[in-house]
């Protein structure tokens, strides 16, 4: 089994991640991706304390897939600066690793 990841992103809205969770599984990128929230950010932008309601997208992919869901995520993304994180995954249950390799290939693979 290879190495693999859980991605991160931080979005506005439950819809848009809806859609960009939808876009990653269409385009065999990740395997899973779950929408959490809502979540209540609080962080500095141009000097100024934010405080925002999002809500969080967990993705599951292969590390190799990472450059990749990355370009795509922030494509999609609507904010400039987008949390966009990987963290790696050093373990799991066996049947589910291959169940993200055979997840994220794609259909004529």
């Amino acid at each position: 089994m290879g190495e693999y990841v859980q991605v991160q992103t931080s979005i506005p809205s439950r819809e848009k991640g809806l859609e960009i969770a939808r876009s990653l599984i269409d385009a065999h990128l990740a395997a899973c991706a779950q929408v959490v929230g809502p979540i209540i950010s609080t962080y500095r932008w141009k000097g100024e304390v934010q405080v925002d309601e999002e809500y969080l997208l967990l993705i599951k992919t292969p590390a190799a897939k990472y450059a990749e869901l990355e370009a795509h995520v922030h494509r999609m993304h609507s904010y400039s600066v987008a949390e966009i994180i990987s963290v790696p995954i050093n373990s799991g249950l066996a049947s589910y690793l291959e169940w993200m390799d055979a997840e994220t290939q794609a259909p004529d693979a």
